[in-house]
């Protein structure tokens, strides 16, 4: 699981730091994957050697294939935000994102389940340890055991932080905007934390099953796929309502934008594509390039 999920948090550095952070965090990945790994689950050496092993091979091969794929998407991604965005812009990057993420976890999975086969039950009561203290993290971060209010100007900030990290400064209008939209929605918090407790426990089941690795390898595979299913008809709801109201005020405050809003943003993308390329780039490939350039 955390074989796949510390490969994948390479193409969420896009839209979590700045760009210099991108080529310096993906490039330190592996180093960065197997400490946070082995503190997952207190790895013995023989399965640090297998993770290091398996994740050379799929972070290679995610650098050199994969994010040349990253830097087309966001190119033509750029265009759309250059032209101001619609409903079918956005449901367009959500699937995008959704389909590459298929594509990590279907080249991973064998060796996620190679790795989590070998776990042992000790190894397990130390993961479950570590799900404490997230979820206690996750409580405290969202303030759910706050009140109603308390949990709204807390979104509230986290996503008036988010569009001034893309955009840059916000006027007083389009801040009242974002905080009048954030007032009108269902607080999905509670709900978020106990679908996050359902797929822990789901992998505690999934995990039973590591001693039929033919089963296990692909059951897995379908779990980390299909992250969504098994939600609670509530939770489905819920999350439908929200995603809508989420992209109607992302559509909204695109229509604010000022033309140096839009060109911070735009911007800003410009310099993931051009690190997705810069990291794609193969050894050599450049010096291959100079000396013709010079004849």
């Amino acid at each position: 699981m955390t074989l796949l999920r510390a490969t994948i948090l390479a193409c969420g550095l896009a839209v979590l730091a700045g760009c210099s952070t991108v080529r310096v965090g993906y490039s330190q990945l592996d180093t960065i994957a197997a400490w946070t790994t082995d503190r997952y689950f207190d790895l013995n050496e023989q399965q640090r050697k297998a993770f290091r092993t398996g994740f050379s091979r799929l972070h290679e091969w995610h650098r050199y294939e994969q994010l040349p794929d990253y830097a087309e998407f966001l190119t033509l991604a750029k265009a759309r935000l250059e032209r101001g965005l619609n409903a079918g812009d956005v449901h367009w990057f959500l699937e995008g994102i959704k389909q590459r993420y298929a594509i990590i976890v279907n080249r991973g999975a064998d060796d996620a389940a190679a790795l989590l086969s070998t776990i042992t039950p000790r190894q397990l009561e130390v993961v479950q340890e570590g799900w404490e203290e997230n979820n206690r993290r996750f409580v405290s971060e969202n303030q759910l055991n706050s009140s109603i209010e308390e949990q709204r100007r807390v979104s509230s900030q986290r996503t008036i932080e988010r569009f001034r990290d893309w955009v840059g400064s916000l006027s007083t209008d389009q801040e009242h905007m974002i905080r009048a939209s954030i007032e009108t929605m269902e607080m999905i918090g509670p709900l978020r934390h106990q679908d996050r407790l359902r797929r822990q426990r789901e992998f505690l089941q999934l995990m039973q099953l590591r001693g039929e690795p033919g089963v296990f390898r692909e059951k897995l595979r379908l779990w980390l796929i299909h992250w969504d299913a098994g939600r609670s008809p509530e939770y489905e709801r819920v999350s439908a309502r929200s995603r809508a109201q989420r992209i109607a005020l992302l559509l909204a405050v695109d229509r604010s934008l000022t033309p140096h809003q839009r060109a911070t943003a735009v911007h800003r993308l410009q310099g993931y594509i051009d690190d997705f390329r810069a990291l794609a780039e193969r050894p050599g490939a450049q010096a291959a390039v100079v000396p013709q350039e010079r004849r």
